[in-house]
C-alpha cells in the first residue's frame, strides 16, 4: 500500500464558519421571537459541540498521517532488507533493525 494520503474529505475551516453563523442567526432569531428561546437553547447545546469534535479530527488526521509514515517507512525498511539478503549483504537485517528502533520497537521498548 503506497503511503498517499487521503484529500481531506471536509473542509474543517468552513464546517466551522457555518457552525459560528448558524449560531449568531439563531440566535438573533432566538431575540425577536421570545417563544423560540427554549428550542434556540437546545440547538444552541447540540451547535456548541461542534467545535470539539472539529479539534478531534484534525488531531485524528495527524495521528493517521503519522502511522501511515511509519506503515511507509516500515514498508521501505523491509523491502531494503530483502534486497540486502538478494545481494548477499553481510546484515540484511539491518535496515529492519535500524526502522524498529526509530519507532521504538526496538527489542524490550515494546511488548
Amino acid at each position: 500500500m503506497p503511503n498517499t494520503p487521503h484529500p481531506a474529505r471536509n473542509d474543517l475551516q468552513e464546517a466551522k464558519a457555518k457552525n459560528r453563523t448558524a449560531r449568531e442567526t439563531l440566535a438573533a432569531i432566538a431575540e425577536s421571537i421570545a417563544p423560540l428561546s427554549e428550542q434556540w437553547e437546545r440547538i444552541n447545546a447540540t451547535l456548541t459541540d461542534t467545535p470539539a469534535l472539529i479539534s478531534e479530527i484534525r488531531h485524528l488526521r495527524a495521528e493517521i498521517e503519522a502511522l501511515r509514515l511509519n506503515l511507509a517507512n516500515l514498508a521501505a525498511a523491509a523491502r531494503a532488507t530483502l534486497a540486502a539478503y538478494r545481494d548477499a549483504e553481510s546484515d540484511p537485517c539491518s535496515y529492519l533493525r535500524d526502522e524498529l528502533s526509530a519507532q521504538g520497537w526496538a527489542d524490550g521498548d515494546r511488548p
